[in-house]
């Protein structure tokens, strides 16, 4: 059976050329093809003789994934359903404004969580995505905003299909490649990793200092109204999600970002409100308010602009930064809490 090559470090690569009679400089090539000039085929390393092309075939293969379906919207919003090289299929989304564009990428086919406002929720976890499908992701978004916005992808939020942090070592191995000069070269700084809030995780990431920002799907700080919503909360409550991320914050002194939707008769009352202030106050955060988009046969309504009002002036009161944040491409079901394989 063949190789992946992309599960091969540089090193390895240099490697099976010398242990072949040729010069190590020849896997640095073939690396540069595979990664920075993303290569899906080694007929296309035409830098490379025939011979070493035919080599490549004859060990290694390259498992890239595909746009199986491209959908744009009103919006200019951009969903592409992604074919990966064993046929199953994830989502992710180019989200365009005037200045910038992001990659929402998935981390996992389907999710390990059970969140009851996901429509990704209702699929069983069938794999985690390696590195290189993490990364193919990223690179196909940047070739859309290139030929749809005329700008280079500005930002990359893991927010699509799947629990980054379930899916730890792959997704840090392919910030690794993207953040990387001899991968796609962005800043660490230009992506943010949302959790659900696995406590443990979060504490590995502090102690390992990486460089991305963090997002935490919290959208109730009291325990029963989490749990409602987000069962695994029972498992992991908010005292232990506090406590790692004031870890976090001791050792990144980075802002938290917290990912927020109101909902009718769930988490719009002052009370909500009170325990988020309560909840927040430890570190510098942000709390970004989502605009709920409902899934089919969902039992969740949007909450009142009221609400949404009590939020905004509550936490301004306290000095913490508050946006609203409007759905994008909702005609294709590419808005937050709506990806979930139809296709």
């Amino acid at each position: 059976m063949k190789k992946d090559i992309r599960s091969m470090d540089k090193d390895a690569l240099r490697d099976f050329f010398v242990s072949r009679g040729d010069s190590a400089f020849r896997g640095n090539q073939v690396y540069q093809w595979l990664w920075q000039k993303g290569a899906h085929q080694f007929e296309d390393m035409t830098n490379l003789s025939k011979e070493t092309r035919a080599l490549l075939d004859e060990h290694f293969v390259i498992n890239h994934i595909a746009v199986d379906q491209m959908q744009r919207s009103v919006d200019g919003t951009i969903k592409n359903a992604v074919r990966l090289h064993d046929g199953l299929i994830v989502e992710s989304v180019l989200i365009p404004t005037k200045k910038r564009t992001t990659a929402c990428v998935s981390s996992q086919v389907g999710c390990s969580l059970d969140c009851k406002f996901c429509a990704t929720a209702r699929l069983k976890k069938m794999r985690n995505l390696n590195a290189d499908e993490i990364y193919d992701q990223v690179v196909a978004i940047d070739r859309e905003s290139r030929l749809y916005q005329n700008m280079p992808l500005s930002n990359i939020v893991f927010m699509g299909m799947g629990e980054p942090l379930m899916n730890y070592n792959n997704v840090l191995k392919a910030i690794e490649k993207i953040t990387s000069e001899e991968g796609l070269g962005m800043s660490p700084r230009r992506i943010t990793v949302s959790t659900s809030g696995i406590p443990k995780m979060i504490r590995k990431m502090a102690d390992e200092e990486v460089k991305f920002n963090l997002a935490v799907s919290l959208h109730s700080a009291i325990d029963e109204v989490r749990s409602s919503i987000m069962p695994f909360n029972e498992t992991f409550p908010l005292s232990e999600l506090r406590a790692a991320l004031e870890y976090w914050y001791s050792k990144t002194k980075n802002r938290i970002t917290y990912e927020y939707v109101v909902w009718k008769g769930v988490n719009d009352q002052q009370k909500d409100i009170d325990a988020l202030v309560r909840f927040c106050k430890f570190s510098p955060a942000k709390v970004n308010l989502i605009e709920y988009n409902p899934i089919d046969g969902g039992d969740y309504q949007q909450a009142s602009e009221e609400a949404i009002q009590n939020y905004i002036k509550t936490l301004e009161e306290h000095h913490i930064t508050v946006t609203v944040r409007r759905s994008r491409g909702k005609d294709i079901d590419a808005a937050c809490g709506q990806l979930a394989n139809k296709s």
